[in-house]
């Protein structure tokens, strides 16, 4: 449009994702408080003379000035970005740490798949994803916990939270023994399916646990509990999203205990393990 100036507006935002672009630029992915999910052109930042190039590392807490229109209405949907502050930059606190490195990457690839619009607010992921980020850099709780908690309560803001106190099919209240991904959860032995999983039931417990914010319980809970828990959590989120997550095979889950049952899979063909393209 001919005589169109971009506006500028501030946010802050989670950094999901860096990519190159040029020989110079990245295209920096961020959830934002107020403006969704949205994708910003950063110019220069892969130089050494960058100002702010540091501060657009991935998992960072950031206050940002944009050049574009917030509702996508006009010009590119490729935002600019015009400054940068770091509120406070978690990702320093991962680079010599494989495990909370690749769980902060399986939550920040779940916020993307879980915004499929751009700039459509999302005010409660945004506060889940940087709650999440906040306590892995933490150590506040053991690092599948916090994954897990996420990628449940996710679930649940998107409508996809597995029953896990009544039928999934019936809605008969209980506890019980089998578990259905297509289904939706826990399922009733009138309403079964064939080739449910017999989870323990100390794993449904923590499911719930996790769901409702009882750290107290999931803290205390065992590796082998809490590896069948990881593989129900991944198997029902893949189900909905109908396509595996690339990050979540990477996650470090510790070494299986003797006797563990594999956790499920997601019914929805091969993981594939390639990491994002970061820098």
């Amino acid at each position: 449009m001919a005589g169109y100036r971009r506006q500028l507006y501030r946010d802050d935002a989670v950094v999901l994702r860096a990519q190159k672009l040029g020989e110079s630029d990245r295209i920096i992915t961020l959830l934002t408080r107020r403006h969704g999910r949205l994708r910003a052109v950063a110019r220069g930042v892969r130089r050494t003379t960058s100002k702010f190039g540091a501060r657009l590392e991935p998992f960072g807490h950031i206050d940002l000035q944009l050049a574009g229109d917030p509702k996508g209405n006009q010009g590119s949907s490729l935002h600019t970005i015009s400054q940068v502050e770091g509120i406070d930059l978690y990702g320093k606190r991962f680079l010599g740490d494989y495990p909370r490195y690749t769980a902060a990457s399986a939550i920040a690839e779940t916020a993307e798949r879980l915004t499929p619009v751009e700039r459509e607010p999302s005010l409660r992921l945004f506060q889940l994803t940087l709650g999440a980020v906040k306590s892995l850099a933490r150590g506040e709780h053991a690092t599948t916990l916090v994954l897990d908690a996420y990628l449940l309560r996710a679930m649940s803001f998107a409508g996809w939270a597995p029953a896990l106190t009544a039928c999934a099919v019936c809605g008969e209240p209980g506890s019980h023994r089998a578990f259905s991904v297509p289904a939706g959860g826990a399922v009733c032995p009138d309403c079964r399916p064939p080739g449910a999983a017999h989870p323990a039931p100390a794993t449904v417990a923590l499911m719930s646990a996790l769901t409702t914010g009882d750290w107290g319980y999931a803290d205390a809970t065992e590796t082998g509990v809490r590896r069948e828990c990881s593989g129900l959590v991944a198997a029902h989120l893949q189900w909905h999203l109908e396509r595996a997550l690339r990050s979540l095979p990477l996650v470090d889950r510790g070494a299986p205990a003797a006797g563990t049952v594999p956790p499920p899979a997601s019914g929805r063909g091969p993981v594939s393990a390639n990491r994002e393209k970061t820098e």
